[in-house]
């Protein structure tokens, strides 16, 4: 009796999810051949296992094996994390924005001037210009022909 419980099915996956506590969700990937066609086609399930420790977290590989159940969803167990994931997508994207934002900043500091106050300065140095313009034409005689 003691070797059922270690004949029970197993199976690898990568964890999608693991904001419950003590629970994560799973993405199995199975390739079965088509019953007509033969063709290799790919299943993907998600299940929820029973993590006692909270020590997956998303997008490790973890290997999980089936239990008696635990509540309505959960008939699986974590029994080792394979392989640690690297950074999640949405960890890596707030760091990548944290650094924009603080490079922005800085740019910002090193000009002091905000896009109104450039506008401003553009149109009065337009002004003078025109201005000036304007007296040197009055300057020079308009009728030196007659």
């Amino acid at each position: 009796m003691a070797n059922t419980r270690n004949l029970r099915r197993q199976m690898v996956g990568e964890v999608v999810s693991d904001k419950m506590d003590k629970t994560i969700v799973v993405l199995v990937e199975t390739h079965i051949p088509h019953p007509k066609y033969k063709k290799r086609v790919k299943y993907r399930k998600k299940y929820y296992v029973h993590d006692e420790e909270n020590l997956a977290k998303e997008g490790d590989r973890v290997l999980i094996r089936g239990i008696r159940p635990v509540s309505k969803t959960k008939r699986w167990m974590l029994v080792r994390v394979l392989i640690e994931g690297d950074v999640s997508v949405k960890e890596a994207l707030e760091e990548v924005q944290a650094e924009e934002a603080a490079a922005l900043e800085e740019l910002q500091e090193e000009l002091e001037v905000t896009p109104a106050d450039k506008f401003e300065e553009d149109e009065e140095e337009n002004e003078e210009e025109l201005e000036a313009e304007v007296e040197v034409d009055e300057e020079t005689p308009a009728n030196e022909e007659q």
